[in-house]
């Protein structure tokens, strides 16, 4: 299928070919007819990545800071190649869209395919010939209105906001500074309402469209005296800020115009210095709307499907919709006046042409369109450019292309060597299209069954969201290949005795991605203690930083929480030294406070030969701090390992040494797991300190909850 993509590091909108998306659970497919380019969230974002490194850094110093931190923490390299693969990640544009439901995942109660549905959301409703949203993004389009008009939903949605944040009334006057199409479509939303409406614009066309759908306007050198005449010198009752501007003009003439106490709402994206005089001395109530209604940024509603009850919140995002659509369908929202520009998909670059001006044509209304052509919904894509490696090496599929597989592991994996690249999916087959083509893989595809069905393929990588990982690995090891699963293994005990089973059925290899005891410093470190006769005591401190608590991480369905999901990295490296799982855990958490989501933990683990293993695992430090450092006592020797770039060992009274870039052992894990493929030998982490670390990470949060010590 076609889709528009913006390239954040070299500025250029491409459309490009990319494998139809698969519909996931709670999520329809649908084929799009139409589509609107909006002229300010997607705008802003094309010009963004059009500026020079330099302008990008001046124009978001709160990324700038971002990096700096990370260049202190990780070093100035791996920050710099982290960058620039952030932004070498292609970008979806597009966030409103109609067309008809094609499939439908599971959980999809009330939803048939062959209906025609308005669609939203950023990464959802993007500029592609086929979409993938979420229940609760989706609403159904009246007979009577067309693809075109319900493509305009989305932002119709957002003006609806922005009015109804004014709590306007039947009759009250009500004043849209701010005539384009933000501001026609609250202006007629208004009148449709009852409210009688003003609107001002310093473009006299714009006021000339506002005329011909039947409001009144006035023009900005006129719109004080305007005001008056129309209020009969009363004020506004409410006064809603629908222009695009920095300028803090359009806050400052809402003041003047408005009446005593009046509620201004501003939902273009304007200057902000609110002048105190006037809003003080007439007490007016500022509310900055927030996009298109409640369940925005949520992903409990937005990605769950989770809704809100009608009783508590009445107008949610997906019932405004609903109502933008409904007064459409009664021909008191027109969409069609609104329309400047129509480009059918396979031009889709021209339209950003106009809305950035290098088109010096002038617009309103920018319609994506896509062709009646019957398509055959293929969800692979071939690179026939790509070299195939040798037969011999291990021929590899990849699950999942997010931002830290193409960061560190893809990477990772072509550092290594060893490996045919054969296939790579994802949901979306978009980010699997760009992965493919970048790292030189021989397919792209939205179907894990493609990769998991192909008899090319004899190893597995799953790089997908934590939640899937255990059903991937059973599928994985069923259809007969090795397995590579990014940590953790599984998120729940009854998933891991699922894998458990599996593995006492078959011959076929598993590794989960305890990079940390494969880098180099870590081998050092190991090797210093041997020969050992006595136990150890290791003391792992990592200061992981605060990540808030409705993360995906830390939903303990989708990401397992922050032990289960990370922690189980330094469980694992304790093992790796002991030479063996824990046998028993007592864990403590600091108060979370609302705040934290038991992620400052101290865990004490003891391992069969008495050793004992001390995991400090804190949320509440500063992320600028090294993040990493491992204290071994053991026989009269101290090892001390720092964020895995220095590595002191002392005994006798001598010191060694070692210093190294920061190296955690992703390529060394890989070339490990490719050798005991190739030789048939054991596996590089025997399964039951793989399976045991896994389980010592559900005692801990067992143990936090319980407050007392659990056996492994």
């Amino acid at each position: 299928m076609k889709q528009l993509l913006q390239n954040m590091k070299n500025g250029l909108t491409t459309v490009e070919d990319v494998p139809v998306p698969t519909p996931r659970e709670g999520q329809a497919l649908v084929k799009v007819y139409a589509s609107l380019v909006s002229a300010g969230t997607e705008r802003m974002l094309v010009e963004f990545a059009e500026k020079n490194l330099v302008d990008k850094a001046r124009s978001r110093p709160d990324l700038v800071k971002q990096v700096l931190d990370k260049a202190k923490r990780e070093g100035v390299v791996p920050t710099i190649q982290a960058a620039f693969n952030r932004l070498d990640q292609p970008m979806p544009l597009g966030y409103s869209s109609a067309g008809v439901i094609v499939a439908l995942g599971k959980n999809m109660r009330g939803y048939k395919v062959g209906q025609r549905v308005a669609c939203a959301g950023l990464n959802y409703a993007v500029h592609a010939e086929y979409n993938v949203v979420p229940r609760n993004l989706l609403t159904l389009i009246p007979k009577n209105v067309d693809f075109e008009s319900a493509s305009f939903t989305t932002l119709a949605a957002i003006a609806m906001q922005g009015f109804r944040l004014a709590e306007p009334q039947i009759g009250e006057n009500v004043a849209v500074i701010g005539m384009g199409l933000l501001g026609l479509l609250t202006a007629q939303i208004a009148a449709a309402a009852g409210c009688r409406v003003l609107g001002i614009d310093v473009d006299p066309a714009k006021l000339r469209l506002a005329s011909s759908l039947g409001l009144e306007g006035a023009a900005r050198p006129n719109a004080e005296s305007a005001a008056q005449t129309f209020t009969a010198s009363r004020g506004f009752d409410a006064v809603i800020i629908c222009a695009a501007t920095s300028s803090n003009d359009p806050v400052e003439l809402a003041g003047v115009i408005a009446r005593d106490r009046a509620r201004v709402v501003a939902t273009g994206a304007v200057g902000l210095n609110i002048p105190r005089k006037v809003y003080y001395e007439k007490e007016l109530s500022f509310i900055n709307s927030r996009s298109y209604g409640p369940g925005r940024y949520d992903p409990s509603y937005e990605e769950n499907g989770v809704d809100y009850p009608i009783g508590y919140v009445r107008w949610t995002e997906g019932r405004n919709m609903e109502s933008a659509l409904q007064l459409m369908a009664e021909d008191k929202l027109k969409i069609h006046p609104l329309i400047s520009h129509r480009f059918p998909i396979e031009q889709a670059a021209s339209a950003y042409e106009v809305i950035t001006g290098k088109k010096k044509e002038s617009f309103l209304g920018v319609v994506l369109t896509y062709s009646e052509r019957k398509d055959e919904k293929s969800k692979k894509i071939e690179f026939p450019s790509t070299v195939h490696r040798p037969p011999s090496t291990v021929s590899l599929g990849v699950l999942g292309a997010g931002a830290f597989a193409n960061a560190v592991l893809l990477p990772a994996i072509k550092k290594a060597g060893d490996f045919s690249l054969v296939g790579i999916a994802s949901a979306s087959g978009m980010h699997a299209q760009v992965s493919g083509k970048k790292f030189g893989f021989q397919y792209a595809t939205s179907s894990d069954d493609e990769i998991l069905n192909d008899p090319n393929i004899n190893t597995v990588a799953i790089l997908t969201r934590h939640d899937t990982h255990a059903d991937l690995v059973v599928k994985a090891l069923k259809a007969g290949k090795n397995v590579f699963v990014e940590k953790p293994l599984a998120t729940t005990s009854e998933q891991l005795t699922k894998i458990v089973k599996q593995l006492q059925i078959t011959n076929y290899q598993l590794l989960t991605g305890f990079n940390r005891r494969f880098s180099p410093l870590a081998q050092s470190l190991s090797s210093f203690l041997l020969p050992r006769n006595e136990p150890l005591h290791v003391h792992y401190r990592i200061n992981a930083g605060y990540i808030p608590p409705n993360h995906w991480t830390q939903d303990e369905t989708l990401g397992g929480g922050r032990i289960i999901g990370e922690a189980c990295h330094f469980v694992d490296f304790i093992t790796f030294l002991v030479g063996a799982a824990p046998v028993s855990v007592t864990a403590y958490a600091l108060p979370d406070n609302g705040k934290y989501r038991e992620d400052n933990v101290s865990m004490t683990f003891t391992f069969p030969d008495g050793s004992i293993g001390v995991v400090d695992y804190l949320a509440n430090g500063d992320k600028s701090f090294a993040k990493e450092r491992v204290e071994v006592f053991c026989a009269g020797a101290v090892m001390v390992l720092d964020d895995f770039r220095s590595l002191q060992m002392i005994r006798d009274g001598k010191k060694k040494e070692e210093r190294k870039a920061q190296d955690k052992g992703w390529a060394d894990e890989w070339k490990a797991f490719a050798k005991s493929i190739r030789e048939g030998g054991a596996p590089p982490i025997p399964y039951e300190q793989l399976i045991g670390v896994t389980r010592a990470t559900f005692a801990a949060v067992e143990s936090i909850r319980a407050n007392t010590s659990i056996s492994i």
